[in-house]
């Protein structure tokens, strides 16, 4: 007789089929069968090949470059399988919180999609979230349903430990002030000084664009500036904090500053490695010792092709044991 409603079906889509396959491996657990696929027509198939009648059931689903609605369109459908077949919960693990850049109105018209999302997921029937590192904090307030913000704090410490020679003469920077906050409660833990970079976005008049009459000047070049506005750099080992590297612009030129400032060696620990717009080429030349990335996100072929550049550290033993906590209550 089939027992139902007293263990853990973890699905996935496309997106991280690995990170899945090792977060399955620490539970002990297979994962549930589901095939998903598209149409001729481009839209998304979901076929679950088990039963999920009664059962808790954790969708890990981390979308990113260059499929990042396509992975979002799969998470929203298999929730919604789920839901239609029964099951007693449905979890939504996502590493990688999407849209979550677009988290508040900065500019007339602007859409906070992240709050779209959040409107999304419920709709779907998802009963619960499970994320990490995200964007900014408040985004938890745009859900009625519980979130669980992970942090991958515990593991850089490991990492800044373990990997970087010499670390109790480092300091940890934010390249910008949004990321204060993190950059300064690891800066806490670790017993290390903290530093602060400015950035200044500059109009270059001579590089504008001319604009039609009556239009936004959203389309003006600017200059982008970066300056050390805290802390004192010099002959020691500077560790840039941040949450997401997208196209390495930031890095770059928070890194070119602490260089200019008389750092000794420069590293850069970002929690999501999205890499949407970098090549090989620009990841080789960025001018840190090492770039250090958690797994949120696919990086196999980034390793293969650039193995001296980018660390990896592996989220799976974190998303596990939340999942495994979440399940026994």
């Amino acid at each position: 007789m089939h027992q139902t409603g007293n263990s853990i079906k973890l699905l996935t889509g496309n997106s991280h089929p690995r990170l899945a396959e090792a977060v399955a491996s620490r539970l002990g657990i297979p994962l549930t069968p589901c095939h998903v696929s598209k149409f001729l027509s481009l839209e998304t198939s979901v076929q679950i090949h088990s039963s999920v009648r009664d059962e808790d059931v954790f969708i890990l689903q981390s979308p990113s470059p260059p499929d990042i609605n396509d992975h979002l369109m799969e998470l929203l459908i298999m929730i919604s399988a789920c839901k239609t077949a029964s099951s007693k919960r449905i979890t939504a693990v996502i590493p990688c919180y999407p849209y979550a850049r677009q988290d508040k109105k900065d500019k007339s018209r602007a859409p906070i999609t992240a709050k779209l999302v959040a409107n999304l997921l419920a709709v779907a029937g998802a009963d619960h979230v499970i994320t990490m590192d995200l964007h900014a904090s408040q985004i938890q307030g745009f859900f009625d349903i519980p979130v669980d913000n992970l942090f991958s704090e515990p593991s850089m410490v490991q990492y800044i430990k373990q990997e970087v020679d010499g670390w109790r003469n480092a300091i940890i920077v934010s390249p910008d002030a949004g990321g204060a906050k993190r950059a300064t409660a690891l800066a806490d833990t670790l017993n290390l000084d903290f530093a602060l970079i400015n950035r200044k976005r500059k109009r270059d008049l001579a590089a504008s664009i001319t604009l039609p009459t009556g239009s936004d000047d959203e389309n003006t070049f600017y200059v982008e500036k970066m300056e050390l506005l805290v802390g004192d750099v010099r002959g020691k080992i500077a560790i840039l904090i941040d949450d997401m590297i997208d196209t390495g612009h930031t890095v770059r030129l928070a890194a070119e500053v602490l260089h200019e400032n008389g750092a000794k060696e420069v590293y850069a620990l970002i929690s999501h490695g999205l890499l949407s717009d970098t090549t090989m080429e620009n990841l080789r030349d960025l001018p840190v010792k090492k770039l250090i990335v958690t797994n949120s996100i696919d990086q196999t072929d980034r390793i293969n092709a650039t193995k001296d550049k980018i660390d990896i550290i592996d989220i799976a033993p974190v998303i596990a044991e939340s999942i495994r906590r979440t399940h026994n209550g």
